[in-house]
């Protein structure tokens, strides 16, 4: 991509402050917060499986946006120059997940079958070693925290550069905090550009393997496990390369809605931004549709029956009619929407298509926990599922924005050639 233009300046732009987007977010915490202790106290398991699916979503979109960032940095991509910094900043996100995370910790029996089931189970004593709540706990604990803090600390090296270069605009008001935590230490701008570049090529690469490890542990735990006897080796890919792509559908989100608040926005994030994301969204729905059916295909081809119990409560009814729903939002909708090119760089279409694949997830999402463990006389899709979403909807917008309001919404520093070929030419100089 060395044709892209990446101009010499970058002008240093915020989220702009709107009271009215600030009151619509608190809105749809305070009902969503509201709706979720009601359903809380009609159902408590119903409520567990609906926060649980929920946590798993936004979680995939936040996560899933900074491996976006984080191997577009490891390509030395170009073309995402203006959005680099959108991606990253779902960052802002994972304290907040983690913070969530923890009350799923004292989940018992209520969420987990194997634990009763395990005394008078042969198979399942099999798997003892694995499945026991203090290994689980300290599995999950330990592996959020070391992904969060190698994406936080990811973050840090991509926003530490940008201070040197706005410390005016950064020493006022609400950002000052930020701008010294940021900034201590500081040894002069080129060499700050230098250290955060080459530490960030070598923290994206351990980032990428904790995400894919993770991710896996999580699908593991909070999904698979709830039909103990039956398995899958492809649950861990289908798990976390659906993050992936959440995170690049939501990417594309957020960049069309830049796109409507500033003219300068605008132009930045232009034709070739859209047209390289919306093929991203376009083929990453190929792939996910690939891991779902490569998944099925050989459960169906088996037919085994210890195999096919996952797959069959998720086609027969109630739940059936919601997996085609799933198909359609996942994979139809985008692979007939943005399988042409003009498709990908209307601003408007490319964003309402991302939007209906995040729906099908987020639905995907509810899937994979509720058929496995709801009770039968209890109601497949409503009230709590929503209310709880709501909740989780509104921390996650209040946390993009004070993100995008706190640090530049485009990345300032920019290395336009890669410094280590211009080392080995001896061409740079530091």
């Amino acid at each position: 991509m060395g044709h892209v233009h990446v101009p010499e300046k970058i002008l240093v732009k915020f989220l702009a402050g709107s009271a009215k987007r600030q009151s619509f977010i608190l809105s749809v915490i305070l009902v969503g917060l509201l709706g979720s202790v009601w359903s809380w106290m009609m159902d408590a398991d119903r409520f567990w499986q609906s926060y649980v699916s929920n946590w798993m979503f936004f979680t995939n979109i936040a996560a899933g946006a900074v491996l976006f960032a984080v191997v577009t940095w490891i390509t030395k991509a170009q073309w995402n120059w203006s959005v680099r910094r959108v991606s990253l900043s779902f960052v802002a996100f994972l304290p907040w997940s983690f913070l969530l995370f923890l009350p799923l910790l004292a989940l018992g029996e209520s969420y987990f079958p194997w634990i009763l089931e395990m005394s008078h189970d042969p198979i399942l004593q099999k798997k003892a070693a694995y499945l026991n709540m203090p290994f689980l706990v300290a599995r999950n604990v330990l592996g959020l925290l070391v992904l969060f803090g190698t994406a936080m600390y990811f973050a840090y090296l991509s926003l530490r550069p940008d201070m040197g270069l706005c410390v005016d605009i950064m020493s006022q008001g609400k950002r000052t905090t930020w701008q010294k935590r940021l900034t201590a230490g500081w040894s002069g701008q080129q060499e700050e550009e230098m250290n955060s570049y080459r530490r960030m090529l070598r923290v994206g690469p351990a980032f990428v393997i904790l995400y894919f490890v993770v991710m896996s542990i999580i699908s593991y735990d909070w999904v698979m496990s709830l039909e103990p006897h039956w398995f899958s080796t492809m649950m861990g890919p289908w798990f976390f390369m659906g993050a992936f792509w959440s995170g690049i559908a939501a990417t594309a989100v957020a960049v069309v809605f830049f796109k409507k608040q500033e003219n300068y926005f605008d132009e930045a994030m232009g034709v070739q931004q859209l047209h390289d994301i919306g093929k991203l969204t376009f083929g990453f729905a190929v792939f996910w549709t690939y891991l779902v059916f490569a998944q099925y295909l050989v459960i169906w081809y088996g037919k085994l029956p210890w195999e096919q119990s996952w797959i069959i409560h998720r086609s027969e009814a109630p739940w059936g009619k919601l997996s085609i729903i799933v198909v359609l939002m996942c994979f139809v909708t985008p692979f007939a929407g943005l399988i042409g090119r003009k498709a990908k760089m209307t601003p408007w279409f490319l964003g309402l298509v991302a939007l209906i694949a995040l729906g099908g997830l987020w639905l995907e999402k509810h899937l994979m926990v509720a058929p496995s463990i709801r009770n039968s006389e209890t109601g497949i899709l409503g009230y709590t599922e929503f209310t709880v979403g709501l909740f989780f909807l509104g921390l996650f917008l209040f946390s993009l924005q004070w993100f995008l309001r706190t640090f530049p919404v485009i990345q300032l520093w920019q290395p336009t050639a890669d410094p280590e070929a211009l080392e080995m030419e001896g061409g740079y100089k530091p």
